[in-house]
């Protein structure tokens, strides 16, 4: 497909795309309709002569303007699917994060801290690393973590939570 086939599928795309996606009929374009000139008056007027003389150049013109407003239109085309893999790319980073936080938390420490009592099981998961101790809250059942949580300051409590909804920082380790 050459560079032009390109833009103008490009331009199509920006300008028609989203209105038909939005369910509203693109804008008809206007036609134009040359005055009615009889055949002799049209060749020998001076505006007619300057006209012809002038069309090519004219015609290339807009030509040129129309591949600039193509080029225009695929560059920022480009750069909009670009933000788009790199939204993606931060997506899919946050979910290998997630997955990676939540595996932390084996079977085993899950069954020990299951049969804790809250107020000793708070107490050890409070001073953890913020990313291990949401792992283990996440993995427990919702009501002894909501027993665990609720023994701890609520600073702490607020953090792992937060962590455990993917919006807090699990470096940061809070103690108490």
């Amino acid at each position: 497909m050459n560079p032009i086939s390109r833009l103008m599928i490009a331009a199509f795309a920006t300008a028609v795309l989203p209105q038909v996606a939005a369910g509203q009929d693109p804008a008809p374009t206007p036609q134009v309709r040359p005055l009615p000139v009889s055949q002799d008056a049209e060749a020998t007027t001076p505006g007619a002569l300057y006209c012809r003389s002038v069309a090519d150049a004219v015609a290339d013109a807009r030509y040129a303007r129309q591949v600039a407003a193509l080029s225009e239109l695929e560059e920022r085309l480009s750069q909009r699917i670009a933000e788009l893999e790199d939204k993606r790319a931060d997506f899919e980073e946050w979910v290998r994060q997630r997955e990676e936080m939540l595996s932390r938390a084996d079977d085993s420490v899950i069954a020990i801290y299951s049969q804790m009592r809250p107020d000793a099981a708070s107490e050890q998961i409070a001073i953890m690393e913020a990313d291990a101790a949401a792992a283990i809250l996440a993995k427990v059942e919702p009501r002894t973590a909501s027993a665990i949580l609720n023994e701890m300051k609520p600073e702490t409590a607020a953090h792992l939570t937060n962590v455990m909804a993917g919006r807090g920082e699990p470096d940061k380790t809070d103690e108490g």
